[in-house]
């Protein structure tokens, strides 16, 4: 997930909707990732056990998937196009289905994010710590993550207008190669998984 880098894309794509309709959207795009982000994270675990994946390959394929998306926003040089929506327009439902799609999924929470939290779900038992600790304290984190999603959407209009267009091409630059890092770190972690079970064998 890259929250600041995706505040500017929220704001285009909101642009013509009132302030109030803009600030529902926040919120309810920050509800819906966190609900599909706790869904990956405790259905996942069954899904990988019905088709017999591993936890390394999960987290080669999620770190190969955040690798190519990362790398490709590092190397857009186009954001989404604002929509041609009066404002009269953004009536109750149309928010409610634009703040799930595009909005939350893909812009917010994409395959990448999905299959993070499928790999933190199945790796969500910690030694030495209770099973619903660990549990509660990873929906936690998604809480937060949650959280940070709805204040840079709610203040993407502040935020744009401090930094300017310059600005704000660098903050999403620098969160995109963060990203492509965390990329590399979740592939390295599955291939190091991988071998460990091969000298295994």
């Amino acid at each position: 997930m890259n929250p600041p880098g995706g505040a500017p894309i929220f704001h285009s794509l909101t642009i013509t909707a009132s302030d109030a309709t803009r600030n529902a959207l926040a919120r309810r795009v920050a509800i819906n990732s966190f609900m599909l982000l706790v869904g990956g994270m405790f259905i996942g675990t069954h899904v990988l056990a019905f088709f017999g994946l591993s936890l390394p390959v999960v987290k080669v394929a999620g770190g190969l998937l955040v690798i190519a998306t990362s790398w490709k926003m590092l190397n857009s040089d186009e954001m989404p196009k604002a929509e041609s929506v009066p404002e009269s327009l953004w009536t109750q439902e149309l928010a409610s289905k634009k703040a799930f799609y595009p909005l939350a999924f893909p812009l917010t929470v994409g395959p990448g994010s999905i299959s993070v939290a499928i790999t933190l779900g199945a790796g969500v038992r910690v030694p030495n710590v209770p099973l619903p600790l660990s549990m509660v304290a990873a929906v936690v984190g998604l809480a937060l993550a949650a959280l940070t999603v709805y204040l840079c959407n709610r203040f993407a209009g502040v935020l744009i207008r401090l930094l300017g267009d310059t600005g704000t091409t660098v903050m999403q630059r620098m969160t995109s190669f963060i990203l492509l890092c965390i990329g590399v770190q979740i592939l390295w972690d599955g291939v190091s998984g991988l071998l460990l079970q091969w000298q295994a064998h």
